[in-house]
């Protein structure tokens, strides 16, 4: 069977359904291309058609868009010439969506031609857009739940099937810029105030409404191709529009720092293609998306945030147990970090028994959950119902008994073992000897806290980012002991509240924090050696970094900076490495300057917490070197100092997987997301050149930077992570 059909109606209406098979929503192909070509030709040739309808037979949707598995392999699969294969690829699609636009008119006179309707039962995104947007008219139902938009750029490429030259000649530069350099996706109402769809309808009357349209020879002639077309908000030479690209090109770089080459192409094939016709528009616009497609990012940001992030969520690295659903969770603390895991539980559904030492934390704890649901029923996601049904699930209390029946218990109270110790073995005296015992912890190793459980194979760690609600990655972490069930039941938690797991295996810092300190901590030793405190930010946000060092332990406290470096200095003993770090993170804490929570940390802040620069009196305790280094040696620290933990977690086996490593590195700390993650990155500069790097910078600056074992062995052999280990890594 085909993806696409097509019923011809006595009325002269085609209805083409777009229904991919064995997929909940439909994603284009290949073949899914010339199917629907051939069902546009046999319809435009049929005197008896008067007119199209193109619509989905997924309940709710239209498609999510491109197989981008199909993407990632496009290049490799374009032949000797990889460059031309694509752009003829490319090209090839153009012209199919041309051929929907065009319809049969006339090409001197615009006359002739049949009307093609859009009806989008919901969602639609990527080529699912772009498709309709070849259309005459674009109908969706009135589905709340429906996003509609081009989500492209948010994995390193754009909308490249035309959506680009079409929505900027329909909305102008400006209205348009959201939805591509941002990736924005609208509900239904809010798509066509912003002039992407025409019209919303029910539900239950869109191939109707859709019909009426189809028959009421209505004029098809898209505005771009009558004469007298004039850009909305003016063309790039136009005074109005010259002010646009101009400011758009400020924000860009502002927002990207120049780091991620889908924005800057984007804003390229924007630019040149509204300087001339449509159709060389087009070409244009093929020609950057070929560039973007040609450059490794591209295919290491499709393989990381779309393919290998599914892949886990998925459950790529479930143990094969029965399902581990939970239906009752009880949460141990109602702080900050329990609050949130509450609330993000109860709206899975699950009935959450909230605990603190007292009724009042622990109604202030469940509080978090009322006000999360207000915002969101200030901004319309959320309804007054929806409110009372989530907080209906919470139980805040301080009676343990309440734990009876929990099928996982996660405990997120003070960073302290003889604490949790405690809270663990008083849970355990009230839940059943099948419930699973989860510590949320960032540092205190896993196997040590489960010696307080009578169970260890049931004990595991699970490690949440604050704001829990937020961030979007979970770190499962195994015990010496831990059990395959209790992995199970982690990650299908994980899965129920919708968020992405790594699995790693207990050593000091688990994987994340391991790599997150090394960062920090090359910045403090920076700020030791001279090196102005702006060029250390500037230099890591212009590799795709949310934020600097500095300005990132200012806003993790530098008090807590220092209890871990004294923690780790009391467990390391001799062996201790971060001297030179520390002597910058004490003086600190010293004065008084703990980060953004007291107004006064590597930065200056007003009242409001908003910062104000860099704290002048850093100058005068590290005086500012004579001779700053390069931006690119100061990059090349800091990145090598991130990778380098990566690759001994590897080699060490606290990681598993190098997909968990790469997806892991960019949802946690926002490592580059252009380059894939840090063992995507070693595998764009070649594992020989990272080798050598590694060398000079050792001899330079230390043995932080030697070269692991398992990076020299891969350099002597010319090999890349993804070409070792392929989508799986055991320990090296």
């Amino acid at each position: 069977m085909t993806d696409f059909t097509i019923q011809k109606h006595a009325d002269g209406v085609a209805i083409i359904t777009w229904d991919t098979q064995g997929k909940s929503m439909n994603v284009m192909n290949a073949q899914g291309f010339l199917d629907l070509e051939a069902l546009i030709d046999d319809a435009l040739a049929d005197d008896a058609v008067k007119g199209v309808i193109l619509t989905s037979g997924k309940p709710g949707s239209f498609a999510g868009g491109m197989d981008l598995n199909i993407i990632a392999k496009m290049r490799d699969d374009a032949g000797d010439n990889p460059a031309k294969g694509l752009f003829d690829g490319v090209m090839g699609m153009h012209a199919i969506l041309r051929k929907i636009e065009r319809a049969g008119m006339d090409s001197k006179t615009n006359k002739g031609g049949k009307p093609i309707a859009a009806a989008l039962p919901g969602t639609a995104l990527g080529i699912g857009l772009e498709i309709p947007l070849a259309c005459h008219r674009i109908f969706a139902a009135d589905n709340p739940s429906a996003k509609i938009g081009l989500p492209e750029i948010m994995v390193g490429i754009f909308p490249g099937a035309g959506g680009t030259t079409r929505l900027v000649r329909k909305l102008g530069a400006m209205a348009a810029s959201p939805l591509l350099l941002e990736g924005k996706l609208n509900d239904p109402k809010k798509a066509k105030a912003a002039g992407v769809v025409d019209e919303v309808v029910p539900a239950d009357h869109l191939i109707e409404k859709a019909r009426e349209w189809v028959l009421s020879n209505p004029e098809i002639v898209k505005p771009w191709d009558d004469k007298g077309y004039k850009m909305p908000g003016g063309a790039p030479y136009h005074p109005a529009g010259f002010m646009t690209f101009v400011g758009a090109s400020a924000m860009v770089n502002g927002k990207t720092q120049g780091a991620f080459p889908a924005a800057k192409a984007l804003l390229s094939a924007v630019y040149e293609g509204a300087l001339v016709p449509f159709d060389t528009a087009l070409k244009i616009e093929a020609r950057w998306f070929v560039n973007v497609l040609m450059n490794p990012s591209s295919s290491a940001m499709i393989r990381s945030l779309f393919i290998n992030k599914e892949a886990l969520e998925k459950g790529a690295n479930r143990p094969d147990v029965p399902d581990q659903r939970v239906k009752k969770v009880g949460v141990m603390g109602a702080g900050m970090m329990g609050a949130g895991i509450a609330l993000v539980s109860a709206m899975a559904g699950m009935q959450v028994v909230l605990i603190d030492q007292n009724q009042e934390a622990a109604d202030k704890g469940k509080s978090y959950t009322a006000d999360f649901m207000d915002q969101g029923i200030k901004r319309g996601k959320a309804t007054a119902e929806k409110k009372a049904a989530t907080l209906d699930l919470i139980t805040a209390t301080t009676d343990y008994a309440a734990l009876k029946g929990c099928d996982l218990i996660i405990e997120a109270v003070f960073e302290d073992p003889a604490v949790k110790a405690a809270v663990t073995k008083e849970v355990l005296k009230v839940v059943g000897e099948d419930c699973i015992f989860a510590t949320n912890t960032s540092t205190l190793p896993i196997s040590e806290l489960a010696k307080a459980s009578d169970n260890a194979e049931n004990f595991i760690g699970i490690h949440f980012f604050s704001p829990v609600e937020k961030m979007m990655l979970v770190e499962i972490i195994k015990g010496q002991k831990t059990g395959p069930r209790a992995v199970a039941k982690a990650l299908d938690y994980v899965r129920q509240i919708r968020k992405t797991p790594i699995v790693v295996n207990d050593a000091r810092f688990f994987y994340c924090n391991r790599c997150i300190i090394p960062y920090i901590n090359e910045g403090l030793r920076m700020v030791a050696e001279g090196v102005a405190p702006a060029l250390i930010d500037n230099a890591a946000r212009q590799l795709g970094f949310p934020v600097g060092p500095l300005q990132l332990v200012d806003e993790t406290s530098i008090d807590l900076g220092a209890k871990i470096a004294r923690a780790t200095k009391a467990a390391m003993g001799d062996a201790y490495p971060d001297a030179a770090v520390d002597e910058v993170i004490f003086y600190m804490e010293g004065k008084g300057r703990l980060g953004r929570k007291s107004k006064a940390g590597f930065f200056d802040y007003d009242d409001k917490g908003k910062r104000l620069g860099y704290w002048p009196g850093l100058a005068a305790q590290y005086p500012r070197a004579d001779e700053q280094p390069d931006l690119h040696e100061v990059q090349q620290r800091l990145m090598f100092a991130q990778v380098l933990e990566a690759v001994r977690a590897l080699e060490e086996g606290v990681l598993e997987d190098i997909r968990e490593g790469d997806v892991g590195a960019i949802l946690a700390w926002g490592f580059a997301p252009w380059s894939g993650g840090p063992f995507a990155w070693l595998d764009i500069i070649g594992t020989p050149y990272a080798a050598e790097r590694c060398d000079q910078l050792a001899e330079q600056f230390g043995p932080r930077f030697a070269t692991p074992k398992l990076l020299r062995e891969m350099a002597d052999k010319t090999q890349s992570f993804y070409g070792r280990f392929g989508g799986k890594a055991a320990a090296a």
